[in-house]
């Protein structure tokens, strides 16, 4: 079971649609991929330079409550 493909959410438009495009999901899943094991080996880094793994979660959850959407006032 541990080779099992990790299963990313349903991904629902601002108007609560489902985006259900394949290419669009495909899309969204290998960037999700891709952000899960870069954070994973930032993680395990920390941990192995003796960082608290509870300030490395706490360090990682404030980047992503940082991010910004940049794109939500250029919609046309």
């Amino acid at each position: 079971m541990s080779n099992k493909k990790k299963k990313w959410p349903t991904w629902y438009r601002d108007d609560k649609t489902t985006v259900s495009c394949t290419e669009k999901i495909k899309v969204m899943s290998e960037n999700f991929d891709e952000i899960q094991q870069i954070t994973q080996d930032a993680f395990e880094d920390g941990l192995l330079m003796e960082v608290s793994d509870e300030q490395m979660r706490e360090a990682l959850h404030k980047m992503v409550d940082g991010l910004h959407n940049n794109l939500k006032n250029s919609k046309s």
